[in-house]
């Protein structure tokens, strides 16, 4: 991902998130030297996933697929890839957090081998009540 994808990125990132991220939050992403990825199709940008390293950790920030592109498998390609890529980076272990309501980003990462490890109480915004996260996380050696 490059400053020049980002319009693009907000596009789907709104149209596939009630809460979505700001722009500034990708700048800032992209600025820390965090994976920033693209998923793409026929030449055209349907996804994206963000991974922040640290301390021998990782972090799925952000994992994105474009309505029209939901349902077709291409979340877990674009999850797996972000594994790899902290394999690829002698991570131990990696962390994300999801809301559970989310139940197919649950079942994705459930059959991936993440576990639940914890709960972030009113962590999500929401229309009239915050949501918690799940805190999953996975053993990458």
């Amino acid at each position: 991902m490059k400053l020049k994808d980002l319009s693009t990125v907000m596009a789907n990132e709104k149209a596939g998130y009630s809460q979505p991220w700001s722009e500034g939050i990708f700048r800032d992403c992209l600025k820390q030297h965090a994976e920033c990825w693209l998923l793409i199709l026929q030449e055209k940008i349907v996804g994206h996933g963000i991974l922040s390293t640290g301390a021998g950790e990782g972090h799925l920030l952000n994992v994105c697929v474009s309505e029209p592109q939901q349902g077709k498998g291409l979340g877990r390609k674009l999850t797996l890839h972000l594994l790899s890529r902290a394999k690829r980076r002698g991570l131990n272990s990696i962390f994300l957090e999801v809301r559970p309501s989310n139940r197919v980003a649950r079942a994705l990462y459930d059959s991936l081998g993440f576990n639940e490890i914890g709960r972030r109480k009113g962590y999500y915004p929401g229309g009239t009540a915050r949501e918690d996260a799940l805190v999953m996380a996975k053993e990458l050696i």
